[in-house]
């Protein structure tokens, strides 16, 4: 089951002001956002946005020239990625990611990697196979040759065998059948029932903003809406610029 985590004040993640740049390319330019504890918030907007930057970018992978990113009341710009999973935060990768010549249960044990989650890897394992049956019955399948929608559940299944309270998934739908789609979506209402906080980014707007609390529209590396899902659906310009209407 998930973990049981103190509430200090305050949002549980929160990004301020943050600019990253590529070399010369700048790509984000003075990016706010939060995700308050029980929430999912969707990241919005077309390829190039700088949406995945986002993501990287709290999690360490990707180093910001300035701004703050701050975790369950500290900082953690700057911290290595190992030791910001430890603190709560599992980062799922676009296009899964998945060790392919392991097995299923060999990958999920990676997940539980970290001093923090070890001891629990059992209990974690057992709510994650709760949550994905297939992957209980795959449990010794090599991981690359299960389907691309079995892949995506292994990626979030080992994201959450690390006991997160944020966890970020990079475009959960993408590539998957309406089918998977429905399953993943199901899946992130259950992690969030259970007091994950969810970030994820998708670029079908009508599919986020039905699942999302709260959701953020990024243009050319800067936010340019943000708003509850039902703002969003009724903003003229999102409806305009972003579905055609």
């Amino acid at each position: 089951m998930a973990p049981d985590q103190s509430q200090p004040e305050g949002p549980l993640l929160g990004v301020e002001a943050l600019e990253v740049a590529y070399g010369d390319l700048q790509v984000l330019w003075g990016v706010d956002l939060e995700v308050r504890r029980g929430e999912v918030v969707c990241i919005l907007g077309p390829n190039g946005a700088g949406k995945s930057t986002v993501l990287n970018t709290i999690s360490g992978l990707v180093r910001s020239q300035r701004g703050s990113v701050h975790f369950d009341g500290q900082r953690i710009d700057g911290v290595p990625t190992h030791r910001i999973v430890r603190r709560g935060l599992a980062h799922v990768l676009e296009r899964r990611r998945v060790f392919p010549y392991l097995s299923v249960r060999s990958n999920l044990d990676l997940g539980a990697y970290n001093p923090a989650a070890k001891p629990h890897r059992a209990e974690a394992r057992a709510w994650v196979f709760s949550l994905f049956p297939i992957l209980a019955e795959r449990e010794k399948q090599l991981a690359g040759t299960m389907s691309g929608g079995e892949q995506q559940q292994l990626a979030i299944a080992r994201g959450l065998m690390s006991r997160p309270t944020l966890m970020m998934i990079d475009e959960p739908f993408l590539g998957l059948s309406p089918q998977m789609v429905e399953e993943i979506l199901r899946v992130i209402q259950r992690i969030n029932e259970a007091g994950v906080s969810v970030l994820f980014i998708e670029q079908d707007v009508h599919l986020a903003l039905s699942v999302c609390h709260r959701g953020y529209v990024l243009e050319s590396g800067r936010v340019a809406l943000t708003g509850t899902g039902q703002e969003l659906l009724a903003n003229e310009e999102l409806r305009t610029v972003y579905l055609g209407i």
